[in-house]
């Protein structure tokens, strides 16, 4: 079980860093790398085509401007891929991003998060993980009753 994280610029990686760290803190590895799919279409081609055959399980492809990558990798691969659209210098306030992953055409799905949203794409992975794998899925179950356990407490400061 491992997922791959990747973006098509370094620039990506501030953002897309939230989604390696929240897969660590599930045990789940990562695999980390930059696939332009613009700038290196070959490496695309052989990230999208072989990454099930690596043992990944679960691609999460964030991308700004254009954003073809995560269309690109989905269009090739088996594997289930999560979108995150990136705000970075040259996009339309990251409108170009969200729509350019968010509006794929029939057969070739992607999973979109909000902008910047790496955080929710790594628990999405990790809950797509653990729909198979017990281990993965009590860790989901702990981490979202700790986020409950973090409100109630935030609720009951603002009562004294």
């Amino acid at each position: 079980m491992k997922v791959a994280v990747i973006m098509g610029s370094i620039s990506d990686m501030p953002v897309m860093q939230e989604a390696i760290d929240i897969l660590k803190s599930f045990k789940i590895e990562v695999e980390v790398d930059v696939v332009s799919a613009h700038r290196t279409p070959e490496k695309l081609f052989d990230f999208s085509q072989n990454a099930h055959l690596r043992g990944i399980s679960v691609v999460i492809a964030g991308a700004g401007g254009a954003a073809h990558l995560p269309g690109m990798v989905a269009s090739m691969s088996p594997l289930p891929v999560i979108g995150v659209p990136v705000k970075s210098s040259n996009s339309i306030d990251g409108w170009d991003s969200v729509l350019s992953i968010l509006q794929m055409p029939g057969g070739v799905p992607v999973a979109t998060v909000a902008l910047n949203g790496a955080k929710n794409a790594g628990i999405l992975a990790a809950q797509i993980i653990g729909s198979s794998n017990k281990e993965i899925l009590d860790r989901i179950i702990a981490y979202k009753l700790e986020l409950k356990e973090a409100v109630n407490k935030a609720s009951e400061s603002l009562k004294k």
